[in-house]
């Protein structure tokens, strides 16, 4: 059996290697590999010759990270991948239903095996990896900057985030389906009354490190947040999904965190009456909804990698002449703490280190150490000798000079003259650093940094076009956002015809309030949408546009008599502004002008309409002065005329 296994694995080594020699038509290829993915569950042979295919495909993927002309061959089709990805997803739940299901001895072997990768599971990975590195990684050419090169290299890009965003859905589809089958699994472990139940809880963590949720999700994720990935499509397709993720990792999470608090805990008297039990349950439910309530990151000590702090130590022992200077820099430090070694010392009081509060040995020194107390050398040491407590250096920023001026001496030990070793914190004591956070908080910690950022881009939107960019000072016209427009029956946009011909007081009167008859804001009889018909306009009156004028805060040019008998002001002035009104629909606005209680209960209305007036006023005196230039050029040049033909 063996000799015959033997010869079956080494055809099966045979055909993957040949693959694209014994089928070299694409259409004949993905028959075979659609039949090897299809029936591989139900057929062993074919299993094995699955997994022989898929991992010789995913060893070419690693070689050719960054991309050649071979990749198609490497990287299967749409179809293809999702039966992969659905063989995936079959494994990972089933690894993950183990752990309820399987005999107490079997689950001790599964966890022994578990980190064994299936060739399914190893051939996305390596997809994903070749994918997201040569989207990262990629590097425009700097020695062709022409116009077709940089066209090129944005094309290539936005072919690779499109492969990246086909694959990150279907992964994240697989995750959600997983994540699922987890909860399902956790819960009812929790609701067991199995012996082994917490060494199982506990086992499931490592078995889920084991599936697509630990080999695929953590890189896609921290791939995803880099500047390349961070686009307006990819957010708004992965959106859904993302938040799905958030969920059920974070009660999956809560789940395993509030089980483990409960183990933890003192186990309850045995005995006692049935009551007693029931309250008993009672208050471990209680215990468990509070903790519910405070959400999967309470209590969890969130790691702080930047809290170790620096060391700083020369070598050990030290040699003659030995010189040594270090500047430590911590951003945002108030002050720095230093803890020396037990172990520092030096042959001579003269072989010191001096500290200095600053970045060179120019800056304030804080003190000196030096020698030993071991009876070697100078049996005396600087000061109190090395310190044993914590040393405050105020500032951010600490340099360290050691100087080894004496010559060592025969009968002098390596344990007098070892140097020196110092740890530098941004704070007195150090936070646990070795340790991290369980896996599937971390896995909710990290799907919801990439959903918040995903939301930004959202929030966002597009980026902002040369042309926005040109027309800013329009795009922020308030006259232009209240501009309301319609599509004519020929096609054309145009205003929005909304006729407001309302009778306005001649005088302002407080208190008073003013409405537009109904009938003249309805069309003729007879009229159909999107034709044009007359209405007799009537005009704002005096009282209203002399208000309008002094909320705008904009007093009118001065005119010569002749010119403002010309040029009309007045009239000018109230065909503008009623325009104004009638398409930014701010007719009921203008009861702020003449009723202060309106005024007060709409203070918006009135803020928006006195910006609006400010906007409008400041364009029509630009265009009225404007206009007085013309007019005195204009009789400028008359008077010219009439003096050149009084004197022929």
């Amino acid at each position: 059996f063996s000799s015959f296994s033997l010869t079956l694995l080494l055809v099966f080594c045979i055909c993957s290697s040949g693959l694209n020699t014994l089928y070299q038509g694409e259409l004949e290829l993905n028959k075979l590999l659609k039949l090897v993915l299809t029936e591989g569950e139900r057929n062993s042979g074919l299993s094995q010759l699955r997994d022989v295919i898929l991992t010789n495909l995913a060893e070419q993927l690693q070689k050719n990270r960054f991309g050649s002309e071979d990749d198609d061959h490497y990287r299967l089709n749409d179809e293809l991948l999702h039966y992969v990805l659905k063989t995936v997803v079959r494994e990972s739940c089933l690894v993950i239903t183990k752990c309820q299901t399987v005999a107490r001895d079997d689950f001790q072997k599964l966890l022994s095996t578990v980190p064994v990768v299936s060739p399914c599971l190893r051939y996305l990975m390596a997809v994903q990896n070749h994918l997201l590195s040569n989207t990262i990684l990629i590097r425009p050419d700097e020695s062709d900057d022409s116009d077709s090169s940089l066209q090129g290299e944005t094309m290539k890009v936005q072919e690779l985030q499109s492969s990246i965003l086909s694959l990150a859905t279907k992964i994240l589809v697989g995750c959600d389906e997983v994540l699922e089958t987890l909860q399902q699994v956790t819960t009812a472990l929790i609701n067991s009354d199995i012996s082994d139940r917490e060494t199982r809880l506990k086992g499931l963590e490592q078995v889920t490190k084991a599936t697509m949720l630990g080999h695929l999700l953590p890189v896609l994720l921290t791939s995803l947040m880099h500047p390349t990935l961070q686009t307006l499509t990819l957010a708004d397709a992965l959106m859904p999904q993302l938040v799905q993720l958030v969920l059920y990792t974070s009660q999956t999470a809560l789940l395993l965190k509030t089980q483990s608090l409960l183990f933890t805990e003192d186990p309850l008297p045995v005995g006692g009456s049935f009551g007693q039990g029931a309250k008993a349950c009672t208050a471990d439910d209680k215990i468990l909804d509070e903790r519910e309530e405070a959400g999967f990151l309470t209590g969890l000590k969130i790691p702080a990698p930047w809290a170790a702090g620096k060391t700083v130590e020369t070598m050990h022992p030290v040699r003659d002449n030995y010189k040594f200077k270090e500047t430590v820099h911590i951003p945002g430090a108030r002050c720095l703490y230093l803890r020396f070694d037990a172990r520092c010392s030096s042959q001579y009081d003269y072989d010191k280190l001096v500290i200095y509060a600053g970045p060179n040995t120019n800056s304030r020194k804080v003190t000196e150490y030096g020698g030993n107390t071991l009876g070697y050398g100078s049996r005396s040491v600087l000061g109190t000798g090395w310190p044993k407590d914590l040393v405050k250096v105020e500032g951010d920023t600490v340099t360290f000079s050691f100087e080894m001026r004496s010559g060592r001496e025969h009968n002098t030990p390596d344990k007098a003259m070892w140097g020196f070793a110092c740890t530098v914190r941004a704070q007195e004591s150090s936070e646990d650093v070795s340790g991290g956070l369980p896996f599937l908080a971390d896995l909710a910690l990290g799907l919801s940094v990439l959903a918040c950022s995903m939301l930004r881009i959202l929030y966002n939107g597009p980026e902002v076009t040369r042309e926005e960019e040109a027309c800013q000072d329009l795009l922020c016209s308030k006259l232009l956002q209240r501009c309301q427009w319609q599509v004519e029956a020929n096609g054309a946009i145009s205003p929005a015809l909304t006729p407001s011909p309302s009778p306005l007081p001649l005088t302002i009167e407080e208190d008073r309030e003013f409405t537009y008859p109904s009938d003249v804001l309805i069309p003729p009889p007879g009229l159909m949408p999107g034709s044009y018909f007359d209405l007799p306009r009537i005009r704002l009156p005096p009282g209203i546009m002399s208000r309008l004028r002094e909320v705008s805060g904009r007093a009118r040019p001065q005119f010569r008599p002749s010119i403002k008998e010309v040029i009309r002001p007045d009239v000018l002035e109230e065909v503008i502004v009623s325009c104004v009104i009638k398409h930014l629909s701010l007719v009921d606005a203008l009861q702020s002008l003449v009723n202060y209680q309106y005024r007060e209960d709409h203070t918006e209305e009135y803020d928006l309409v006195c910006k609006i007036m400010a906007e409008t006023f400041k364009k029509i005196n630009a265009m009225e002065r404007q206009l007085q230039s013309v007019a005195e050029l204009e009789q400028k040049w008359q008077n010219e005329v009439e003096w050149k033909h009084r004197h022929r």
